[in-house]
């Protein structure tokens, strides 16, 4: 009798414990390695920023001044830090001259300066 007490009692010192345990995660153990691996992903997705012609530079400027003019939703791709990203927004100002335009960012409505030199496309939405 006293030999089933004690095989209870270990049984659910046993179990307490395995409950306390936290799992395994065999890939989890260094995280250096994930921000060396992301580090790894961002190097492979960079591109070199598209070289625009004056025609495209000055179609860019045109859509910029119409979008700013009727106050209509724009399709804004740019390049930042190695990557493409589109976003839509309004035009609040440009200016050509100081290379510089304004955009209200069409999900938080946050104004967003920006230089022209980064703008690769603009469309009327």
């Amino acid at each position: 009798m006293d030999t089933s007490i004690k095989i209870i009692k270990t049984t659910a010192l046993l179990k307490e414990g395995l409950d306390k345990m936290k799992k395994w995660r065999p890939f989890a153990t260094m995280p250096e390695q994930y921000i060396g691996l992301q580090e790894i992903i961002n190097k492979q997705v960079e591109g070199v920023q598209p070289v625009l012609t004056e025609e495209q530079m000055e179609q860019i400027n045109f859509t910029l001044i119409e979008a700013l003019h009727t106050n209509q939703q724009v399709y804004l791709t740019y390049y930042k830090k190695g990557q493409r990203i589109t976003e839509t927004g309004f035009i609040q100002f440009v200016d050509s001259l100081g290379d510089l335009f304004i955009f209200i960012d069409d999900v938080f409505e946050l104004k967003n300066k920006m230089r022209l030199s980064e703008l690769i496309d603009v469309r009327l939405a």
